[in-house]
């Protein structure tokens, strides 16, 4: 009996790596979220495959573990990365409730790596990822990460930025970053749909990401740190090489 929980990458696409796809194809039983599981079913048109919709994590995972328990061999597929906001976390807490099992945690490109390599390269010196949900998260909480962030100088990359429930939270995480140090005319940007049909990336401002209604919940952000530049309409965020050359010279 086994479990493997499985980071599908952006898109499900091109970026599923060769260790999740030969887990998928190793598995009896393949669950996942509805959308996720729409994904993939083409690609693996022969195996079982389960699904459960929004909010029902919890019984997904259950229902993962119970079949793993019963002697399958599941595999739980994520979007992005399994343990970045994935199930990887949940699966290990649920499984406390049955017999031992043996899982594996199989990563895949996360929305914050993909998204930064259609944008540039704005993740090249230390960042933090935040998310803008608050369904586990309290909102005070999430201001307080934000500022922490900001003072820091990191750049941030922002999960869940807007929803319809949510519609002020990019505006509200914006002017939080403007009063904890960032500047107006920090390098920003943002990619939608990454890695599916109808990906597009916009470069922009802090003050003008804030008024952006473009942003929705496929939407990955990035907002830079002091030193991050536009290179050929490129957002990219220098390590330092190139000064310490210059400061040795």
């Amino acid at each position: 009996m086994k479990l493997t929980v499985v980071g599908l990458g952006p898109g499900a696409g091109e970026d599923l790596t060769g260790r999740a796809r030969r887990a998928i194809e190793e598995a009896d039983l393949v669950v996942g979220y509805t959308a996720y599981i729409a994904l993939i079913r083409d690609q693996f048109p022969d195996k079982e495959m389960r699904s459960t919709g929004m909010k029902k994590e919890v019984d997904r995972c259950r229902m993962a573990v119970e079949a793993a328990a019963g002697g399958k061999n599941v595999a739980v597929v994520c979007s992005g990365d399994s343990g970045v906001y994935g199930m990887a976390g949940l699966i290990y807490e649920v499984s406390r409730e049955f017999p031992p099992i043996d899982i594996e945690v199989v990563p895949g490109i996360t929305a914050a790596c993909g998204g930064a390599a259609v944008l540039g390269a704005p993740l090249t010196h230390d960042f933090a990822v935040i998310s803008l949900s608050d369904l586990l998260t309290p909102w005070e909480k999430i201001e307080k990460r934000l500022a922490a962030a900001a003072e820091a100088d990191f750049v941030i990359c922002l999960y869940n930025p807007r929803s319809h429930s949510r519609s002020d939270y990019l505006r509200r995480a914006c002017d939080i970053l403007l009063t904890h140090g960032k500047s107006p005319d920090t390098v920003c940007g943002f990619v939608q749909n990454i890695g599916r049909e109808g990906e597009r990336a916009v470069t922009c401002s802090l003050k003008a990401l804030r008024d952006n209604e473009d942003v929705d919940m496929f939407t990955t952000v990035f907002i830079g740190n002091s030193q991050t530049e536009l290179i050929g309409g490129r957002m990219v965020t220098p390590r330092g090489y190139l000064q310490r050359e210059e400061n040795g010279k």
